[in-house]
């Protein structure tokens, strides 16, 4: 066997391999060594398409392309969202500090990313994977190349991005640290003990990279974008791959966390200016060019349709798994057949408004804490199952489930079924997730209808909400447009847009709290709940509590309990409920704003500085 010539992987270890049979994993075929691949386009090909593989399943056994993971909706039980049923799982002992070094859930995706990173330089060094004939026609052979190479930078980037928003953070230096930069093949010659580079280069290599990549990718991979001769090899068939506005959408995220409160101390206006510009680009493209008549067309007021793999929402997605069920499995209560992973905190309830689009604390909002679900938005409905909510069969309208989360009931009657306590596979805050669930589903039936599934990585409401939030600051006004919207316009698009269950907002038309909102901190208060809201269980707020957070206020705003609602049943048909919204269910309890760099990575490399916060991590 030939020995290979360069480390093939940078993750739990820089590694130097010699076997032949360890290098099968990056590549489709593992009969090859690092140079004879160079041989068989296929191959080469296969060192941007593992980077797909990667995605869609980063190193989890049977991964479902879904938000059940720690990248989703078990990173928002972390969080003032949501509370995980098992107290055993490594996020919930991470909320509660009982963590420790051998249990790191981010080491992971360290790994993933410098694996992933590792193969796109392997593609892009001294260009030799733009310089691989794919295809014996030049024309063909040409679109092919070009592709490839936009898409290795551009996943370089997305890898990047998530080095920086996973590990990025203050060093116990001092300094505002990212990763170590890594943008060449290392060889087995090299010096394997990286230094993290600062986060400002962190941000201005990913910018880089995608500036690169946008000059070889199309603006979006649609047939109707692409001439016909083109249509084999470029068009719709890409929809999952990186093209031109996927890279504009993480540019956004990452000048929108750099502009952010943690990582700009001195207020910088131009990075919320660059987010708010490639927001905008991305908002833009979606109106006036991905609203086209035709099946999937993007439309205004459209609902997101989770179980739609091509929904025209989506800006960049993992493939979709069919026949699958495992987000209703982890959602539902035993009652229901499922196993009750996780529930919503009475903190995110409290979050949703009322039908006429007021907060529940404003004193216009009718909102009765003796009937607390009565008159709430339709968002929250679309959303949350709640004591006494009826899951309705999509299609039909049939009642399949009736939820029952009273802990307590009258001499002689039954507790809840769905009850906190009641049962393992319950939530232990008397509430439980609808979002993202195919309600032509019902476990009970004798044929079930299980749906696609997939993870919408970037959505067009993330672009909406990272405009508007960037937006309001460069003005200082919600009402003064930036790049011919306003940031109030902005939010107005989802505030009227129809629920995940096709309800159309009693908003849609007059939204008097959100006319109200006049000034730059009361449209960025409002601003920042309908992030909450329209984002929850997506995995985004661990990183956006801490973005917006400083030294001197994280641990008031994310060291605190979190509720969920106790219920006494008072009387039986009809029924009548008391309802204590102050049922405390656990402390979340971080020693540090920043997540840590993985221990192995510390020990193997002397030059990594750890994150402030991590004492015995170092």
């Amino acid at each position: 066997m030939k020995t290979k010539k360069i480390i093939l992987l940078i993750g739990a270890i820089f590694v130097i391999v010699s076997s032949c049979k360890n290098y099968l994993d990056p590549w489709p075929n593992g009969n090859y060594d690092s140079e004879t691949i160079w041989n068989y386009q296929n191959l080469v090909q296969g060192l941007i398409n593992r980077c797909y593989d990667n995605i869609n399943a980063p190193g989890i056994a049977n991964a479902t392309r879904n938000y059940n993971d720690n990248e989703g909706v078990k990173l928002d039980g972390t969080t003032d969202d949501a509370v995980l049923s098992n107290t055993t799982e490594v996020m919930n002992r991470y909320a509660t500090n009982s963590m420790v070094t051998s249990q790191d859930p981010f080491a992971t995706f360290w790994d993933r990313d410098y694996r992933s990173i590792a193969q796109c330089n392997m593609f892009l060094q001294d260009r030799r994977g733009y310089n691989t004939r794919y295809m014996t026609n030049v024309y063909n052979n040409n679109l092919v190349r070009k592709r490839l190479q936009g898409e290795a930078f551009a996943l370089r980037a997305f890898f990047e991005w998530d080095l920086l928003q996973k590990f990025g953070g203050k060093g116990t230096d001092g300094n505002m640290l990212g990763f170590p930069i890594i943008t060449k093949i290392i060889n087995v010659t090299d010096e394997v003990n990286y230094a993290r580079n600062t986060f400002d280069e962190c941000v201005q290599q990913i910018v880089s990279d995608c500036d690169s990549a946008i000059k070889y990718l199309p603006p979006a991979w649609r047939d109707f974008l692409t001439p016909p001769a083109d249509i084999v090899y470029g068009g719709g068939k890409y929809w999952n791959r990186m093209d031109g506005m996927t890279c504009r959408a993480i540019k956004a995220n990452v000048y929108l966390t750099w502009a952010s409160p943690r990582f700009n101390s001195g207020n910088v206006i131009a990075r919320w200016d660059s987010a708010a510009s490639n927001a905008k680009k991305v908002i833009d493209f979606k109106i006036n060019v991905d609203q086209v008549a035709s099946v999937n067309s993007f439309r205004l007021t459209d609902p997101v349709t989770w179980t739609n793999p091509n929904s025209p929402e989506i800006v960049f997605s993992t493939t979709y798994k069919t026949g699958n069920n495992d987000i209703e499995r982890m959602f539902y209560p035993a009652g229901f057949q499922g196993n009750g992973e996780v529930g919503a905190t009475q903190e995110l309830v409290n979050s949703f408004g009322m039908a006429n689009g007021r907060p529940i604390g404003d004193p216009l909002s009718l909102y009765d804490p003796t009937k607390p679900y009565l008159n709430r938005e339709p968002r929250f409905y679309s959303a949350i199952w709640y004591n006494t909510a009826i899951a309705k069969k999509l299609t039909g309208g049939a009642t399949m489930y009736t939820f029952e989360n009273w802990n307590e009931a009258p001499t002689g009657s039954l507790v809840g079924k769905d009850a906190a306590g009641t049962r393992v596979d319950n939530s232990r805050t008397n509430y439980h997730i609808k979002k993202f669930c195919y309600m032509d589903l019902n476990f009970a039936a004798a044929t079930q209808t299980p749906s696609q599934h997939s993870k919408f990585i970037i959505r067009w409401a993330h672009m909406v909400l990272d405009f508007a939030e960037a937006a309001n600051h460069v003005t200082g006004d919600p009402n003064a447009a930036l790049y011919g919207l306003t940031p109030k316009a902005a939010i107005k698009y989802l505030r009227a847009r129809k629920t995940y269950d096709g309800a159309t907002a009693t908003f849609n038309v007059a939204d008097p709290y959100l006319d109200a909102q006049t000034t730059e901190a009361a449209f960025d208060a409002l601003v920042k709940n309908e992030r909450r809201i329209e984002t929850c269980f997506e995995g985004m707020r661990f990183y956006d509590l801490r973005r917006w957070t400083t030294d001197a206020d994280w641990q008031s705003v994310i060291n605190q309990p979190v509720h969920g609602m106790y219920i006494k049943e008072l009387t039986v048909g009809p029924a009548t409920f008391s309802y204590n919204p102050a049922w405390q269910i656990e402390v979340r309890d971080f020693t540090s704003p920043y997540n840590p760099i993985p221990y192995n990575e510390m020990l193997r490399m002397s030059k990594l500085i750890q994150n402030e916060g991590w004492p015995s991590w170092n």
